[in-house]
């Protein structure tokens, strides 16, 4: 990567912790640095690696307008490379990347792509058909078809809209996972859901730890990798991870992440979720997200700098020297969800949160809590460095900071 080649870059969600990671990791890199979100201020623009944050339109609420907004910002502010961070800001502007100035880059795979790889269902099906594992998975596309495939099931049942956020004419469905011990919760559950989160997939629960394969990608092929293990979540039964650690890449989860990228033939960044199953110790396909992670800032920490490993690619005749070798047994903690997770585990009944056999009790999770500082540990948010994110953050959550 040439280290001189600096550029005007706007993020978008400002109010993400990924883009809180970027806007630190190429500011530092002496990049110009403009963050962006729907709202006057955020998470990412509150750092000093922010050079000036802008207001567009939410895609949430008009996608066409947040597209116009985003010309206008590029054209005004003479952006180099866009850089879209959630879901929500990623698909929209892939999609109607021809309205955009030629002359800004996005480095990202295509729209058609994209939207295979948020096909939870379309990946499954392509994992099947290139040797990866995944869970044994039905798809139904309405609850009232549930007695035609209730003989394929066994329960607990994980419940999963094929894709996590789906846009219609009144913006955004967010959907999540969800658990079913038998046919009349599952039966409940489903008639729960809108009509827009179907197809849903109804997968055999994998009981294991969760690992994530970080790669960049240049037509298929990995400039980069990471891998990490989950320590807790929030909630507890699984989801956003809280604390974390980073470790060797599991060489069968690489293997299995490198073909659905290479079928994809992707480029940019892609996070691909496998969870270790304790049955045969091999890891089995959760789900692919083409976009930065939340936990970004453990593989920066580590020694793998996504951001400006994905920056590198912009020059199409420049050789990048792949990166897969970083240091492992690196914590890294989102605080304030692991606040939000102990509480859950502290508040719910263990039968409420669907906890795994083996699951930590009350009184583990209040003392595993405690342990605020060991080593190797770094803070995900709080930095002294850049301590005004930090700042920022509990500002949100503490009433009498506001």
């Amino acid at each position: 990567m040439n280290q001189n080649k600096l550029y005007t870059i706007l993020i978008t969600d400002g109010d993400s912790r990924a883009a809180l990671a970027i806007t630190r990791a190429l500011g530092k890199k002496g990049h110009k640095v403009i963050v962006g979100h729907h709202k006057e201020r955020s998470l990412a623009s509150s750092s000093r690696y922010c050079h000036k944050h802008i207001t567009y339109k939410s895609p949430a609420d008009d996608v066409m307008e947040f597209i116009t907004s985003l010309r206008g910002v590029i054209i005004q502010e003479s952006i180099d490379v866009l850089i879209p961070v959630t879901d929500v800001t990623t698909l929209p502007i892939m999609q109607y990347r021809s309205e955009l100035p030629e002359t800004c880059k996005t480095p990202f795979s295509d729209f058609a792509t994209l939207m295979k790889a948020a096909d939870k269902l379309g990946i499954t099906e392509l994992a099947e058909s290139i040797g990866v594992d995944a869970p044994h998975t039905i798809m139904i596309d309405e609850a009232s078809k549930l007695n035609e495939i209730k003989k394929g099931l066994s329960f607990p049942v994980v419940i999963k809209p094929s894709r996590s956020r789906v846009r219609h004419e009144g913006g955004w469905i967010y959907t999540s996972v969800s658990y079913a011990d038998d046919m009349t919760e599952l039966q409940s559950q489903l008639i729960a859901l809108p009509t827009q989160a179907y197809p849903v997939l109804l997968q055999e629960r994998i009981i294991g730890s969760g690992v994530g394969v970080f790669l960049c990608c240049q037509n298929g092929d990995p400039i980069a990798a990471f891998s990490h293990r989950r320590l807790r979540e929030k909630p507890p039964s699984g989801g956003v991870s809280v604390l974390r650690e980073s470790i060797p890449v599991d060489p069968i989860a690489l293997e299995s992440a490198k073909k659905l990228l290479k079928a994809l033939k992707w480029n940019g960044v892609a996070m691909v979720e496998f969870k270790l199953d304790n049955r045969d110790m091999r890891p089995k396909l959760m789900e692919i997200n083409g976009r930065f992670w939340g936990s970004l800032q453990l593989a920066i920490d580590s020694g793998v700098d996504f951001p400006s490993i994905l920056i590198s690619t912009l020059d199409d005749n420049e050789n990048n020297t792949p990166v897969f070798t970083y240091k492992t047994g690196i914590k890294s903690r989102w605080l304030w969800g692991d606040i939000d997770a102990l509480l859950l585990r502290l508040i719910k009944p263990s039968a409420e949160l669907k906890l795994p056999p083996g699951a930590d009790g009350r009184l583990m999770s209040i003392m595993k809590f405690m342990k605020l500082w060991e080593k190797n540990m770094r803070y995900e948010v709080l930095s002294l460095d850049d301590i005004k994110p930090w700042l920022y953050e509990c500002r949100g959550r503490v009433p009498f900071l506001k």
